[in-house]
């Protein structure tokens, strides 16, 4: 997990907005939608990077497919210090 937090964040473009939506969805479960809105992001942008942190295993999905919401993961909560460490670089 560690590697793939280093990938996610601060190895490729989309890093800071990654971070972005799991500060987001750390203060409360949200959809991609409700991302986009308050991010000022386009909705496919963070679909995108949504696909790309549930791949990695940082965020998973909840509810059905319309409005289905985004929470982190177990495994990313036993990495945040990780996390931390890394957006301390951005």
């Amino acid at each position: 997990m560690e590697k793939a937090l280093w990938y996610l964040i601060a190895g490729t473009r989309g890093g800071e907005n990654r971070a972005r939506i799991v500060r987001l969805i750390d203060e409360r479960p949200r959809n991609a939608n409700q991302l986009a809105d308050e991010l000022g992001v386009d909705y496919n942008t963070v679909r995108h990077h949504l696909d790309k942190l549930a791949e990695h295993d940082v965020v998973e999905t909840g509810g059905d497919e319309y409005g289905k919401l985004y929470f982190l993961t177990d495994r990313f909560e036993h990495n945040r210090e990780t996390f931390e460490e890394i957006t301390k670089h951005l």
